[in-house]
C-alpha cells in the first residue's frame, strides 16, 4: 500500500522507519487490513485487464476468519487517533494554543518510552499524513464490493458439533454485516442412509454385538461381533450429523443447505475438485 500510494522518497522514509517496521509487524489488525486491501487491488486489476472472472477468498475455519471485517476500522480510527493527530500538529496557527500542554505529555512520553521511540513515532506519522485520507476510502470501497451483487459468501463445514456452531456464528455475522450469503456446505457427510430408515438399527446392531461379545466366543462370533459394534457406531455417528443439521436448519431457516458426502480419498488436484463440483451440483431440490 504505501509503495503504490506514495512517492518513492516518502515510501522509502516510511519502510525504513522503525516504528513502521514494528506497527506493520505486530499491530492487531494490520494483516487483516492488507488482506482488504490485496483484495480491493485484485478486484481493480481484473476489471482494468479481465484477467480473473472469478476471485476466491479462502479464510481459516475460525471465528477470527471475519477480523478482516472488522481491520479497516480498527486500523483507520488507529491512524485518525487524537494522539496521533497531536503528533501531526504544526507549530503555528490555532495548533499554538495546544503546544504548552503537548509538551507536557510528550516529556511524559519520553520518560516512558524514550526520546527515539518518539522521535520514530512522530517522523513515521508525519511521513504517513499524506496517505491517512485514502485508509479510510479504500476500506470503505472494498467493504461495499463485499457487499456487491456480484459477491457471494459460502460458508463450509464438516457435521460436527464445534464446526457447525463456528458455522452459525458466521452465518449470523455476515447477515448482521448485510453481506451477500450464498449458503453453508456441509462437508464430509456420511454415505449412508437415515439411521432411522436403515435395514439394520443402531440398536439392533449394539443388541446383537452384546451377546456375541461374551466370554469364551469363537474367532467368528468376535468377528461378526466387530462388525456389529462397527455398523452401530456409524449409524448413531449419522443420527448426530443429521440432528446438528436439523438444528441449524431450525435457526436458520432462509439459508440454503447443500451436503458433500465424504470421498474415498484427499482432494488434492483438479479430478477431486471436479468430483466435488458434481457432488454440489446434484443436489436435491
Amino acid at each position: 500500500v504505501v509503495q503504490s500510494q506514495a512517492s518513492p522518497e516518502k515510501a522509502q522514509q516510511i519502510l525504513d522507519n522503525p516504528f513502521y517496521i514494528a506497527v506493520s509487524s505486530s499491530f492487531a489488525g494490520t494483516q487483516e487490513y492488507m488482506a482488504m486491501e490485496k483484495l480491493g487491488q485484485l478486484d481493480k486489476d481484473a476489471q482494468k485487464s479481465g484477467r480473473w472472472d472469478l476471485i476466491v477468498v479462502d479464510t481459516p475455519p475460525s471465528r477470527s476468519a471475519l477480523d478482516f471485517l472488522d481491520a479497516p476500522e480498527r486500523l483507520s480510527s488507529f491512524l485518525d487517533g487524537r494522539f496521533m493527530r497531536l503528533l501531526l500538529a504544526p507549530a503555528k496557527g490555532p495548533a499554538r494554543l495546544m503546544t504548552a500542554g503537548f509538551g507536557m505529555v510528550t516529556r511524559a512520553l519520553t520518560t516512558i518510552i524514550g526520546a527515539q521511540v518518539l522521535q520514530d513515532m512522530s517522523a513515521f506519522v508525519s511521513a504517513f499524513d499524506t496517505l491517512f485520507g485514502g485508509f479510510r476510502a479504500r476500506a470503505q470501497r472494498t467493504f461495499e464490493l463485499l457487499q456487491a451483487d456480484g459477491t457471494a459468501f459460502l460458508v463450509i463445514a464438516a457435521p460436527e458439533r464445534d464446526a457447525m456452531r463456528e458455522a452459525a456464528y458466521f452465518v449470523d455475522r455476515l447477515s448482521q454485516e448485510d453481506m451477500p450469503l450464498a449458503g453453508l456446505v456441509i462437508n464430509r457427510t456420511s454415505d449412508l442412509a437415515e439411521a432411522d430408515t436403515a435395514p439394520l438399527s443402531a440398536n439392533t446392531a449394539m443388541a446383537a454385538y452384546e451377546k456375541l461379545h461374551q466370554p469364551g466366543a469363537d474367532s467368528y462370533e468376535k468377528l461378526a461381533g466387530g462388525l456389529l459394534r462397527l455398523h452401530a457406531d456409524k449409524m448413531q455417528a449419522v443420527t448426530r450429523e443429521h440432528d446438528l443439521i436439523d438444528r441449524f436448519a431450525t435457526a436458520h431457516p432462509d439459508v440454503p443447505r447443500a451436503k458433500i458426502r465424504a470421498l474415498a480419498t484427499d482432494v488434492h488436484d483438479l479430478d477431486g475438485l471436479r468430483q466435488v463440483g458434481a457432488l454440489l451440483a446434484d443436489q436435491p431440490e
